[in-house]
């Protein structure tokens, strides 16, 4: 059905006590969640987080529930649930809002929706989903059809160094975790090395003065009998970095991601010839070094708006074709990972997808945002995207951390249990006490490729 800037879509007749409104965030880390009608859907808590973690050229109303190009309405009257959503991941990307008057719900959209009524039978669902798990499931099918997504790879499982070690990472520390995972006797098949080993954010071939050489590290890690896997945020350029130093040229205009790593940042502009063929030699050199997992992050850079090379390429068209410009670069065979990224546009692009905000040590955000890092914000959005897994790609709901330092760690591994495809262990394995290793033995196995939600 479509709809213009502000068309009315539907009215929909509610039950206001029993109704339930669901938002889908535009990126990995944007909240999504449902709620009552009287529910009061989370808003950025500053203009710093709604760029870097929103969708950074809307701004959602406080009055309103609002989806990024997917938004679903429960009326609660056993009617079926209604489910409206972009009909492909090629922009633009609609943002559809619902505003609830009494009895009623109207919902506008800005752009092209499609609408369905998902009948649902009554729920008697013993992984506690409701029907508008089963609705939204229901859609998902068409929608990865629609995207051409094929039958998904059983992922593997890694170990990755952030959550200890974060950006001071050595590679004295990958070499230690290495030898300590023969040691423990852990099922790991990645070893992901994280933000760190590189020079400057945007220098992926030139390393910090901790590491000494990538194919060295590499090969200690497959003479090890694992995989390796790395880390890149490939659509940013820090201030500092020589890349954009001496390509200006190659950064969006009046589209700055913000600021991170201590330094302003630019988005890349994947449809400059030159900015194109960079990425193309990052990640062939990283695959000819002997990497065959990747994990790109920070990925909503390159669907952000702006001036850009070819002025007839819009964001999400020029995300996509960066996308497909890193597979290319890496092959079908090795494994991709997103992260930071736009949800629907990614469909069919990646095998495995970060469904929520960082995980943290602590269970509430530090500054109250629920797209920053935390168990809360992590658990949420795991859980209200469940019924993408399986159907989309893999869901990760980020890295187990089980070390006794973090905050109500029980809850966060029972997540990670219950709806974790991708299993990550992030912690230093030697400093593990006794439930940690044990908890990280018994969830370190091959994730589910089936829908968690049928």
């Amino acid at each position: 059905m479509p709809g213009s800037s502000g068309d009315v879509v539907v009215t929909l007749t509610v039950d206001p006590q029993r109704a339930r409104v669901y938002e889908h965030g535009w990126q990995s880390w944007s909240p999504t969640l449902a709620y009552r009608l009287d529910g009061r859907p989370f808003r950025p808590v500053s203009e710093l987080r709604r760029i870097g973690n929103y969708r950074p050229d809307r701004s959602a109303p406080a009055d309103g529930f609002w989806g990024e190009g997917l938004l679903a309405v429960d009326p609660g009257t056993g009617e079926g649930v209604h489910v409206f959503g972009a009909s492909s991941g090629a922009g633009p990307i609609p943002s559809i809002r619902a505003k609830g008057r009494g009895d009623r719900v109207v919902v506008t959209a800005d752009g092209p929706v499609s609408s369905a009524v998902v009948e649902v039978a009554e729920v008697d669902d013993a992984a506690g989903y409701g029907a508008l798990d089963h609705a939204l499931a229901h859609w998902g099918d068409g929608y990865a059809a629609a995207a051409g997504v094929g039958d998904l790879r059983p992922p593997p499982t890694a170990w990755c160094s952030w959550y200890h070690y974060f950006e001071n990472v050595t590679q004295a520390d990958i070499e230690e975790n290495l030898v300590a995972m023969g040691e423990l006797d852990l099922a790991l098949d990645v070893v992901q090395i994280d933000d760190g080993y590189q020079a400057e954010l945007g220098d992926w071939l030139t390393l910090s003065d901790r590491f000494a050489s990538l194919p060295d590290i590499v090969g200690r890690i497959r003479d090890a009998g694992r995989r390796a896997g790395v880390w890149v945020a490939p659509f940013l350029m820090g201030e500092r970095s020589a890349v954009l130093r001496d390509h200006p040229d190659w950064a969006i205009g009046d589209a700055d991601p913000g600021t991170g790593w201590g330094q302003q940042l630019s988005a890349l502009d994947v449809t400059h010839a030159g900015a194109e063929a960079y990425l193309r030699e990052v990640f062939g050199t990283l695959r000819d070094v002997g990497f065959d997992y990747f994990k790109i992050d920070f990925i909503y850079a390159g669907a952000m708006e702006g001036r850009r090379a070819d002025p007839s390429v819009a964001g999400v068209d020029a995300y996509r074709h960066g996308l497909r410009v890193i597979r290319d670069a890496i092959g079908p065979e090795a494994y991709l990972l997103g992260c930071g990224a736009p949800i629907l546009p990614s469909v069919g692009l990646v095998d495995a997808m970060r469904v929520g905000p960082d995980i943290g040590h602590h269970f509430e955000p530090l500054d109250g945002d629920l797209s920053q890092p935390s168990q809360r914000a992590a658990a949420q959005n795991t859980r209200w995207r469940a019924w993408q897994h399986g159907r989309f790609w893999i869901n990760d709901s980020d890295c187990l951390v089980a070390g006794p330092h973090v905050e109500r760690r029980e809850e966060w591994a029972n997540v990670v249990e219950r709806y974790g495809g991708l299993r990550t262990s992030s912690d230093r394995l030697r400093a593990l006490d006794e439930w940690g290793l044990r908890t990280t033995r018994r969830l370190l196995r091959p994730g589910l490729t089936t829908p968690f939600v049928r």
